[in-house]
């Protein structure tokens, strides 16, 4: 799948969640008969929820034990984000298991779901820099602000496409390879985390 359609799918989750607005708008899944697709979804999803509960922990005005409650809810996402992003990870590695790796094949320092991620990230800040740029309330110098960054977003954006596309093409091609790394961190494990240990 090229980097266009990924980002498209991710556009897709966006549009879907501000139907509602809500961090508590229930998940419903999508692209279900393509498990590469739908965990795209899924993902976007995910840093959607993620990025308005960053917004509502930032209230000044927030009482602390709803506040605290806020992140608690960050925290989890954020795992389920790194799940989402090893079980995508997982899908590509194994799609590359027919490919003969060359011998001087290099490894690139990011597995392509990482770089997924920061695609799914960079559609979020694309999407609220173009709402931004259509309010009509904001001075000149924030709206000449506001034009330049979106402008900026969409240079990364065709970037990181290309990035995307090389790598797969490189991956596919056995002039590199790439390695599945699990998550490790020691905060989530009672047997590893100081504090979790001692309750």
């Amino acid at each position: 799948m090229q980097a266009k359609d990924i980002n498209a799918i991710f556009r897709t989750a966006i549009i879907d969640y501000h139907v509602q607005d809500s961090v508590d708008t229930v998940f419903v899944p999508k692209f279900t008969e393509d498990t590469f697709s739908a965990l795209l979804y899924q993902k976007n999803w995910i840093d959607t929820v993620q990025w308005h509960f960053e917004d509502i922990i930032r209230d000044p005005k927030g009482k602390p034990v709803f506040l605290m409650t806020i992140k608690r809810r960050i925290d989890a996402s954020n795992q389920h984000r790194t799940d989402v992003v090893e079980q995508l990870d997982e899908f590509i590695n194994d799609s590359l298991k027919g490919v003969k790796v060359e011998e001087n094949a290099r490894l690139n320092s990011e597995t392509p779901a990482w770089l997924l991620d920061k695609m799914s990230i960079l559609q979020l800040k694309i999407y609220h820099f173009e709402v931004q740029v259509a309010f009509t309330g904001q001075s000149d110098a924030l709206q000449k602000s506001v034009e330049e960054k979106l402008h900026i977003l969409k240079i990364q954006e065709q970037d990181l496409a290309q990035c995307f596309n090389e790598l797969m093409a490189d991956l596919q091609a056995g002039s590199k390879y790439m390695r599945l790394y699990k998550q490790m961190k020691m905060y989530n494990d009672p047997q590893l985390n100081p504090v979790l240990k001692g309750q």
